[in-house]
Order: C-alpha cells, then structure tokens, then sequence
C-alpha cells in the first residue's frame, strides 16, 4: 500500500465512524464533515475528480447541518428558534 491509499483509507474509515456516532453529539457531525473534506483531497490527489466534487458537497451539507444542529442546542427551547 503506498501513502495516498493509506490516507484514502483514513478518510473514509473516519467518515464511517464520524457518521456512526453524528446522534450523540453534534461535534461528530462536524468531524465526519471533516472526514468528507479529507476524502474530497484523496479524490483530487488520486485523479478521481468527481468522487473529490461530490465529497466536498457532502461536507458542505455537513457542516450546514452542523450549523443548524448546533444552533438549536444553544437556543433557549431547544429548537433553534431563537427570539
């Protein structure tokens, strides 16, 4: 195995706990957003530029969630309707 399929590995294995665990707290969903930007590098580095494209959606869509879930925890009824 050389470096760059070790480092595809990673990514992926992250982003498949990161997911895993995304209920529990919302800092998981901001690792596998993360995860996924490691797996958009690994696309583009290996030539797979669709793969990388669609990964760094996917973290888009993460960290939006994030976001949101985030939000909603900190607002006073829990339900990220602030005042």
């Amino acid at each position: 195995m050389d470096a760059l399929t070790i480092f595809g590995l990673f990514s992926v294995t992250a982003m498949l706990v990161f997911y895993a665990l995304e209920d529990r707290k919302p800092v998981y969903i901001l690792g596998f957003a993360g995860a996924c930007l490691l797996g958009s590098a690994y696309g583009f580095l290996q030539g797979a530029w669709p793969f990388g494209l669609v990964e760094a959606i996917w973290a888009a869509v993460a960290m939006r969630r994030w976001r949101l879930k985030a939000k909603s925890r900190d607002s006073p009824s829990g339900t990220g309707e602030g005042r």
